[in-house]
């Protein structure tokens, strides 16, 4: 049993289960990573980015988006949107389920960890100063960038006959890992729609030791945000002709 569906569910399920997963890490009480800072949750980002594109072509989806945001843009700028519900759905379901493995994983370690708003930022994205304007530009340009930087990897004035096989995957997860390094200490860097609101979803919904708030009022900024970028991205990349 393979396709679409599978392939974007099990690519945005290793996204989530590995990229949460090291925030996980770093911020538990006890666990073997704890305080090893930023650089370790922007590669584990990086290299889930990686293994999660692979994961989704290998279970058959080709194209292998893990982001709404991203098939919002591949939506805009084909004219096909006959797989967007479809794609949006599946990732959504992904993250749940990887944030939910993540939450099983680490589980004797959120009872010794009393930091409420570290429980909350392994499973979903939290500024560093809550300016909800300020927040959602940041998701904006940091998405943008992802989206308009990603698509240029498959432009012909990179490479007339495309790039090789099994490259693309990597060179994404540099990007995201870049992103992560250079602009994600607003935010959080989360650019797509599902990688927040799904594990915001597992938050709110597993019995987490002393959870408090799923802090939903900020759940907007990394769902419109990203989406919006997913419309600008496209529109520049239809504009300069990078496709």
């Amino acid at each position: 049993m393979h396709g679409p569906f599978l392939g974007e569910f099990m690519g945005t399920l290793v996204l989530i289960l590995l990229g949460d997963g090291v925030v996980a890490n770093v911020l538990l009480k006890k666990s073997k990573g704890e305080n090893s800072g930023w650089i370790v949750i922007a590669t584990g980002w990086g290299m889930g980015v990686v293994a999660g594109i692979f994961t989704a072509i290998a279970f058959g989806s080709p194209s292998a988006h893990i982001n709404p945001a991203i098939t919002l843009a591949v939506a805009l700028l084909s004219g096909n949107w006959s797989k967007v519900g479809l794609f949006w759905t599946a990732q959504v379901l992904g993250g749940f389920a990887g944030a939910s493995l993540v939450w099983m994983t680490y589980l004797p370690h959120w009872k010794v960890t009393p930091d409420t708003g570290a429980k909350l930022s392994i499973f979903c994205t939290t500024p560093a100063i809550r300016n909800l304007p300020a927040n959602f530009l940041t998701e904006t340009i940091a998405t943008t960038c992802l989206i308009v930087v990603g698509f240029s990897f498959g432009s012909k004035a990179v490479s007339s006959t495309g790039l090789p096989a099994g490259f693309g995957p990597w060179l994404w997860g540099v990007l995201v890992w870049s992103l992560g390094l250079s602009l994600g200490g607003p935010t959080g860097y989360a650019m797509n729609p599902a990688r927040d609101f799904g594990p915001r979803m597992a938050h709110a919904i597993l019995p987490i030791s002393d959870k408090g708030t799923s802090d939903w009022g900020y759940a907007f900024v990394p769902i419109i945000g990203p989406l919006i970028a997913g419309g600008i991205g496209a529109a520049i990349i239809k504009l300069v002709g990078i496709q």
